[in-house]
């Protein structure tokens, strides 16, 4: 098995037990439920950075990134430096996550929050929504291609923005008629976990205009986003370069004023 088989099988036994635990019923019951999403997809169509910031502790490429910072410092520098949306990383076994994490992002920040994890259930979806966010991942590695838009089509009913997460050009092809608002190219091969911006460049001509493209992994320099707008990439997921530091925050304020100098 590679990582990602790892991961999911993982996840399957994690989201089994959860359903034993917390009923559907509570999470529909939760007051985070009821709220209003805000698309990510429209932030980014109106922004000059495109930033979307992570919060990650750890991977299983990059083993520890920084454990020493609280979720809620880190949002609320987030959304000071003006980023279009937050990405947290919720699994707890490969990237030191939880759904706690999410909640506490949530209570600091307005802008679109981003749950980002190995999506492979329903109940995973109204978990999302329940503890605040208003994007969802899923990825296409993951899921079989009827799942996949089912997923998404449930996530969209729910008001949710959904953005669907491609490494070649055979996922995308297989996915490109899922129900979603945006398509991430993954720059690092989740099975070597090599890392190439020129995926990006070479999957951007085949994605369809109406998606939102966003380039995910490996973006730590400026210079990159603006290789990548030629394109036609709106997004850019940045996490790592970002939490290395010990203020995220302010790491990406100067990330978004040099991409802002250079445009």
């Amino acid at each position: 098995m590679n990582i990602l088989d790892k991961i999911v099988a993982d996840k399957l036994r994690e989201v089994s037990l959860k359903k034993s635990i917390f009923p559907v019923e509570q999470l529909e019951n939760s007051i985070l439920f009821q709220r209003n999403p805000v698309s990510l997809a429209d932030k980014l169509r109106n922004s000059s950075s495109g930033i979307i910031a992570e919060h990650k502790r750890r991977s299983p490429s990059k083993q520890v990134i920084n454990h020493d910072l609280n979720v809620q410092d880190v949002a609320s520098g987030y959304q000071d430096a003006g980023v279009c949306g937050m990405s947290v990383l919720t699994d707890g076994k490969y990237f030191g996550g939880s759904l706690e994490d999410l909640l506490y992002a949530r209570a600091v920040v307005e802008m679109p929050v981003l749950r980002k994890d190995f999506m492979i259930d329903d109940y995973q979806i109204l978990e999302a929504k329940a503890f605040g966010a208003d994007v969802v991942l899923l990825i296409a590695a993951v899921l079989p291609t009827e799942e996949l838009k089912r997923l998404a089509t449930f996530a969209r009913n729910l008001g949710m923005d959904v953005l669907l997460e491609v490494h070649d050009l055979e996922e995308l092809e297989n996915s490109i008629e899922a129900n979603v608002d945006m398509i991430g190219v993954n720059n690092r091969n989740l099975k070597t976990f090599e890392v190439s911006i020129q995926n990006s460049k070479d999957l951007s001509r085949h994605i369809p205009d109406e998606f939102v493209k966003v380039s995910e992994s490996g973006i730590s320099d400026p210079k990159v986003i603006a290789e990548l707008k030629d394109y036609g990439y709106q997004g850019f997921l940045v996490g790592e370069n970002f939490m290395r530091t010990e203020d995220p925050g302010k790491a990406a304020k100067d990330f978004i004023n040099q991409i802002n100098r250079k445009s």
